[in-house]
Order: structure tokens, then sequence, then C-alpha cells
């Protein structure tokens, strides 16, 4: 499946739809172990997105991935700002001189993850977004070797962000805020790693309607 920019602003909108329909289920599960302003700060990226979106379906994929990046870090603030920022600023660069495909984006974004995880200094297991980006990484780049057929692929990705986004919900945080709660954190699901899980089924759900 070859995909070109002109698809970002249908996506653009519908991670805005998604997370503006997930607000207050979100919003819980930062207020019990976080500090309450995720989605917030993931609003006004998307927001910032929106407004670009027409410049960013001009552009080859390697620059719309650094604008997107950089507008992210310039606005949405927090650590998630920084990391998403991170994530697609690494992918923007894996992805220069290549062509952006199912056989390339593995690879891709899998640079991305990489980079997050150096960020953040994190890692799988510590009840943060990565316990749904590492999985999803993982699956790409294993179906890619195997051969594996796009729609499955797509499956498989929606199955391992789910199953990745519901393991934060008996992990103890080891990052961030929700650190200083120690064994408290237990029993509730990342914030972070939900909005992942949502955003990332959303843009599956897209890619499957092209």
């Amino acid at each position: 499946m070859t995909t070109n920019t002109t698809l970002l602003p249908a996506l653009i909108a519908t991670l805005q739809k998604t997370i503006n329909d997930n607000v207050e289920e979100v919003t819980e599960l930062d207020r019990a172990i976080g500090d309450g302003d995720h989605v917030v700060n993931l609003q006004r990226g998307l927001e910032a997105l929106a407004k670009i979106s027409d410049e960013l379906a001009k552009l080859e994929w390697s620059p719309a991935l650094m604008k997107i990046g950089m507008t992210l870090m310039s606005t949405m603030g927090g650590a998630s700002g920084s990391l998403f920022g991170t994530l697609f600023v690494s992918m923007a660069k894996a992805a220069k001189s290549k062509d952006f495909d199912s056989s390339t984006f593995p690879d891709i974004f899998m640079a991305g993850v990489e980079s997050v995880k150096q960020r953040g200094k994190a890692d799988i297991g510590e009840k943060t977004m990565l316990d749904t980006l590492i999985p999803v990484a993982n699956s790409l780049f294993a179906d890619k070797a195997n051969n594996v057929e796009i729609n499955q692929q797509l499956d498989n990705v929606v199955a391992e962000a789910i199953k990745g986004m519901e393991s934060t919900k008996d992990l103890i945080a080891t990052k961030g805020r929700a650190s200083f709660l120690g064994e408290r954190s237990k029993g509730h699901i990342d914030a972070g790693a939900r909005t992942s899980q949502l955003m990332i089924c959303a843009i599956v759900d897209v890619l499957t309607q092209q």
C-alpha cells in the first residue's frame, strides 16, 4: 500500500474527532495517576496540525513529517509534546530519500519509536505510551520480514496497540508523575498509552477505507 500526503488532512481530522470523542475517559485516566493535562495538550497539538493540514498535503513525506514533529513540539507542551514531536522528527529523518509505503514504513516507524525511547529514557513495561508504540513497531517489523499481506498487517497493528495499552493497567509506573505513586499506580491504564492506541486504531481505520 502506497499513500501520499494528500491523505494527511483526513487523517488529522480523524485524529481530532477520535481524541475529542474520548476526552472524558482520557482525562479521568490522567487525573488518576498523572497531572490531568495530557488530553488538553494533545488537543492543542492536533488543532495546530489541522490549521496547516492543507500545507502538509502539498509536501513530500519527509518534510511533512518534520513539520508535524516541529509543530507538535512547539504547541503541545509537556512531556508528551516533546515525545510526540521526537517521534515525527525522527521518522522524517528516516523517511528522507525513501518511498513511503508498506515496505519502508516499518523501518521509518521503528526509527521514531527508538528515538522516543531515548528521549524519554524509557522502555516497554514502564507504563507509558511506549507500551503501545513498541508492540506496534515490533509487529510491523515482524510482518514485513514474514511478507504478511497488508490487511493482516493492519489487523495485527490494531490488536497489538490494544493489547499494549491494556497491559499498562497492571504495571507500576516508573516514569513521570505517576512514578511517585508507586504501587498505587497499578489498576489504572496509562493515559498516553490509551491516546496512542486510539490514534493508531483511527489511522488504521482511515487506511483500510482507501
